[in-house]
């Protein structure tokens, strides 16, 4: 099983409240059979609203590019169920996601993928991504363990539910790891099924 206790690199901001599962990865791009990329598609309308009014949304400066913290606001991942959403998330390359509050089942989606969610307050939100603003390059530290978010000179408070915390200490989240550690229990367990007698796994 695979146990994350720390995550670190550099980070991409994404500001504004309420930015839910449609934003983050539009319907029409639901249909794919797996999710291969979809990380190309991640905020896709939002990218191409602000290319059109000539800003440049974070995920296409060439500054975040790479990077692996996502900093958000509050209640992110509102809306639908979607696994797409986290989905493409992860596949743009972020690996934790630190902010302020989220959607329970985008929360519990994350969970299920290994992409740790830690929150903070608004002001330290706030704070850190005017930071990452201000030097892409620096590198942000999300601590699990110590629920402890590090940048530069800043040291922020982070919470993670305890029983996910543990879960990522341990290894637990990796519901795949425990089932291949777990194999030989499995066998011995189908063995004595009837209807499965001769099962090699």
């Amino acid at each position: 099983m695979s146990k994350i206790t720390t995550i670190a690199g550099r980070a991409v901001p994404v500001r504004g409240n309420d930015i839910d599962t449609d934003r983050i990865i539009p319907a029409r791009y639901l249909r794919c059979v797996t999710f291969d990329g979809l990380g190309q598609h991640a905020f896709a309308d939002d990218r191409s609203q602000d290319t059109t009014q000539g800003k440049t949304h974070p995920f296409d400066d060439a500054r975040f590019q790479g990077a692996a913290v996502l900093v958000v606001n509050s209640n992110f991942g509102c809306g639908s169920s979607r696994e797409h959403a986290p989905q493409a998330i992860a596949r743009w390359g972020v690996k934790a996601i630190v902010g302020v509050s989220f959607s329970e089942i985008f929360s519990g989606n994350c969970v299920a993928m290994g992409v740790p969610i830690l929150r903070i307050t608004p002001a330290d939100a706030e704070s850190l991504q005017a930071a990452v603003e201000k030097d892409p390059s620096l590198v942000v530290t999300c601590d699990i363990e110590a629920q402890q978010v590090r940048a530069g000179a800043l040291t922020l408070a982070a919470t993670i539910p305890a029983g996910v915390r543990q879960q990522y200490l341990t290894g637990a989240w990796d519901a795949l790891g425990q089932l291949v550690d777990g194999l030989p229990q499995v066998r011995a367990a189908a063995a004595k099924v009837p209807y499965l007698s001769g099962f090699a796994g």
